[in-house]
């Protein structure tokens, strides 16, 4: 029982934190998504994690990933910020982006905080369902 309590009360605390920071994670995913629109890998690298930054090395490896293998995120022709929750602890922020070729993708981006503000720490990257017109 007392772990479903903290539980519980870890994940109130953190739905909390979700929606009273929610300026704070679409200001973070906003300006890298402008960073990689104006092709600035090292700005963009800046709002990734350190975790993140770890994997990859250099703001150029970063780049070259997600140029290459997440194109809805480095040139998007629209973004929608949706709903941020909790899930299993973690903090995720969804965004609906519409990729180059026009296809609408849910950009799952996991938030985390640390001293200097909120980080990415990664993305689920799920094809957006289709809307009847």
């Amino acid at each position: 029982m007392r772990y479903f309590i903290l539980s519980l009360t870890v994940a109130l605390g953190l739905s909390g934190a979700a929606r009273s920071d929610e300026a704070a994670l679409r200001s973070v995913i906003s300006s890298q998504i402008e960073a990689f629109l104006a092709e600035d890998v090292d700005r963009a690298y800046s709002f990734a994690s350190p975790f993140i930054q770890r994997k990859f090395g250099t703001p150029e490896t970063f780049g070259t990933m997600v140029r290459e293998g997440y194109p809805m995120v480095w040139r998007p022709s629209d973004v929608t910020f949706l709903d941020a929750e909790v899930i299993a602890g973690k903090l995720w922020q969804s965004v609906m982006l519409r990729g180059p070729a026009g296809k609408a993708w849910i950009v799952d981006y996991e938030m985390v905080e640390l001293e200097d503000g909120w980080k990415i720490n990664g993305v689920q990257v799920r094809e957006a369902p289709e809307v009847a017109a």
